[in-house]
């Protein structure tokens, strides 16, 4: 018993002092759940006010775009600020996380950040790639920037993204 007891106390001591990457607070706009900081789509997932991101299941892609994307996405990192408030982030990251998912993309190759309406992130990551829009999708290799994804998408996701490597690809 004395054992088990232990165990819970330790179980929640840990958990309490685990760390997380972003921080959550309250819009002051409309009260909506805003992450500031380095989250995954799994982090997203989790809060069931993004209920946004389900929309993943409705987009329907092009399996010629994805069959490009599973050859070459996979040869960058790709680097996304996004807003939990945002309208547009609402509409494209459930895009982009289906176009992950069926063009079989490592998920170890993606880094996300999540801001503020002032397009802050929680360690300033937003200077370095030098966001002004959200969402922003960067698609990098060998640390150079081959294309980004900004606000909209021209055509679709997945067309979008094969321009840009297609782009890459020709230089």
């Amino acid at each position: 018993m004395k054992f088990i007891l232990f165990a819970l106390i330790m179980s929640i001591s840990i958990t309490s002092y685990a760390q997380k990457d972003f921080d959550i607070s309250t819009d002051t706009e409309d009260n909506s759940t805003v992450y500031k900081g380095k989250i995954n789509f799994g982090d997203l997932e989790k809060e069931t006010g993004f209920d946004w991101l389900g929309h993943k299941e409705n987009y329907k892609t092009d399996a010629a775009q994805i069959s490009y994307l599973q050859q070459h996405l996979s040869q960058y990192h790709l680097i996304v600020f996004m807003g939990t408030w945002c309208s547009d982030s609402k509409s494209l990251l459930p895009k982009l996380h289906a176009v992950l998912t069926q063009a079989k993309y490592p998920v170890q190759r993606l880094t996300m950040y999540a801001v503020d309406r002032a397009k802050t992130a929680k360690n300033g990551e937003e200077k370095t790639y030098a966001i002004k829009f959200v969402p922003t999708i960067i698609l990098m290799k060998d640390n150079k920037e081959a294309g980004r994804i900004v606000e909209s998408v021209q055509t679709s996701m997945e067309a979008d993204m094969v321009d840009i490597i297609k782009g890459d690809l020709d230089d």
